[in-house]
């Protein structure tokens, strides 16, 4: 964790060292974008169970993960083949293969009845698949809510500001599975090519192998491992756009190994707002884009809508 600043989230609670918490977080933001949390709270028995329900899930055949495949809507829920999704402006795909997961609605739901929030796709095959993963994302946005309460403190924000701005939000736990390539991996092709979140903000549990990497403000590339109860969290270009610039989206990959490494394995949790909620700077009078509008925007330069 060289390089990114490291901060202990049960200090957010601490009167005494409340202050020095946030001034850390929002420089850490600041200057890199990321920032590596510890004593967020999830569960790391929940972890280790969704990395092995994971594991089983992908190894399924790819008939069984293809029913839970639907294009539409931008593949904000269920399975996304191998090779299908690229970074912005990038035209070679990545060397992954993905689930997306989000809040379980009623079907009858304003926000499931317009679409904004799609329904999960769960393998049947895999029983524990939903309930481990739902799990993981009430924990994760547990968890990425109260980070995001301190970020708002930073910028002198009222208390309820972010809590009001993603109830409901679209959020998404990806659950990713870089394969083991070895020697047949495409020499254009790395597991994710550069690129910036879209969202609010990115909760990262460490991942099962190394080869997270960000860009530096002096255009350096800097390798990112974090020990297993370590959260790494980082801006995106929904706090980016908010907030002018002040809290950036970094730029950053998921390089091949130099070796085979048997697969990796990743479970990024992306907050986002309401679809509703108006993205613009909170500084000056520019017009703004619904949330909705410029996630379709994204998804479209990804190749995935």
């Amino acid at each position: 964790m060289a390089g990114i600043p490291v901060v202990d989230f049960r200090d957010f609670s601490n009167p005494e060292r409340r202050a020095s918490f946030v001034a850390t977080l929002g420089k850490g933001l600041e200057e890199f974008g990321f920032v590596a949390v510890t004593g967020h709270g999830v569960s790391p028995e929940l972890l280790a169970q969704a990395y092995a329900v994971a594991e089983q899930t992908f190894a399924l055949p790819h008939a069984s993960k293809a029913s839970c495949e639907d294009s539409a809507g931008g593949r904000q829920r269920g399975y996304t083949s191998f090779g299908v999704e690229h970074a912005k402006d990038q035209a070679v795909p990545d060397l992954k293969e993905f689930w997306h997961i989000g809040r379980q609605l009623p079907d009858d739901h304003p926000l499931t009845l317009s679409g904004d929030i799609p329904a999960n796709r769960f393998p049947d095959d895999q029983p524990d698949f939903g309930p481990t993963f739902l799990a993981l994302f009430d924990a994760l946005e547990g968890f990425a809510n109260g980070l995001l309460e301190a970020v708002g403190e930073h910028l002198d924000l009222p208390e309820d500001f972010f809590r009001n701005f993603v109830r409901d939000g679209n959020s998404v736990l990806r659950v990713i599975h870089y394969p083991d390539m070895g020697p047949d991996a495409p020499p254009e092709a790395v597991r994710a090519a550069q690129h910036e979140d879209i969202n609010l903000m990115t909760v990262l549990p460490a991942s099962t192998r190394p080869g997270l990497e960000l860009l530096t403000r002096d255009g350096e590339w800097m390798a990112v491992q974090t020990p297993p109860d370590v959260m790494v969290c980082d801006t995106g270009d929904m706090m980016q756009l908010l907030t002018g610039g002040r809290l950036p989206a970094t730029t950053h990959r998921v390089v091949n190994p130099p070796d085979s490494d048997g697969g990796r394995y990743s479970m990024p949790f992306f907050l986002h707002p309401h679809p509703d909620q108006i993205l613009k700077p909170m500084q000056g009078d520019e017009p703004g884009i619904t949330t909705r509008e410029y996630l379709h925007e994204r998804l479209v330069a990804i190749g995935v809508a």
